[in-house]
């Protein structure tokens, strides 16, 4: 990562192709990190919040997921996000997502 700074309502969204034990760590992270666990309907399952920067240690979420959602440490708090709030994002299967993003 190497990053020293994030705009506030930016981040980063990683997508996997299928649903699967998720685990990430902060190694050569600098910032503090909010990570969100999704499944493929776009459902959050887990937050971790404020993640430690160049902490190894391995962040796992409870259950399989499909993405993992990084924003800056605090944000989710700050944004009143908890488990069961939807995420709605092309890269999702949409014949599954809670939120589609064909829907208005």
């Amino acid at each position: 990562m190497h990053v020293e700074s994030m705009p506030r309502f930016e981040g980063m969204l990683f997508i996997y192709e299928s649903p699967q034990p998720l685990a990430f760590w902060m190694r050569n992270t600098l910032i503090p990190l909010d990570m969100i666990f999704l499944n493929a309907a776009g459902e959050i399952r887990h937050i971790h919040a404020n993640a430690i920067p160049h902490d190894e240690t391995p962040i796992r979420a409870p259950e399989p997921g499909l993405a993992v959602l990084e924003i800056n440490g605090g944000m989710a708090k700050a944004l009143n996000l908890a488990v069961g709030d939807v995420l709605r994002h092309p890269g999702l299967p949409q014949d599954i997502a809670v939120w589609p993003c064909s829907d208005n």
